[in-house]
């Protein structure tokens, strides 16, 4: 979707802030009929500007008191099984993300333990024994100060 008109910016911003508001709030709030709410809601998820809904749960509280972001890298001669290894990153529940970066390393990732044995253990008894994993460096988070937000709407 190139441009969004002020009804679907009022939608998104209202969506990410407040996932599950009904649709006849919704329409409300953005002063539209609750079918024709309805209908941009869906256009907006088929075109995938809209990917998912989800609940923000805050880690502490279900006993994930460590975050850190690892930056790996990959053994050159594995880039032919490069997808391989992103498909083995994909399938532990401990990394929440992960984006290929330009730099010094190839990957980073966020990743969630209890504690920073947890941590040290889920680095060196798996990640690092993932074909194709040269090398990782990792950095505690010591305190979250701002976060994930909705993103910014273009004009």
């Amino acid at each position: 979707m190139e441009k969004f008109d002020r009804y679907d910016r009022i939608l998104l911003e209202t969506l990410q802030s407040k996932g599950r508001v009904s649709n006849v709030e919704l329409s409300e709030r953005v002063n539209l009929s609750p079918p024709q709410c309805y209908r941009r809601v869906q256009r907006l998820e088929q075109e995938g500007v809209i990917r998912g809904y989800a609940a923000l749960v805050d880690a502490a509280a279900l006993g994930l008191g460590v975050t850190a972001f690892v930056n790996l890298n990959i053994a050159r001669e594995q880039f032919k099984q490069v997808r391989e290894l992103e498909q083995a990153i994909r399938q532990f529940p401990e990394i929440l993300e992960c984006y290929t970066i330009s730099g010094d390393f190839d990957y980073l990732l966020k990743v969630v333990a209890t504690d920073l044995k947890s941590l040290s253990s889920f680095l060196t008894d798996r990640l690092m024994q993932v074909p194709g994993v040269a090398g990782v460096r990792s950095m505690v988070c010591l305190e979250e100060i701002k976060p994930a937000s909705p993103l910014p709407l273009p004009d």
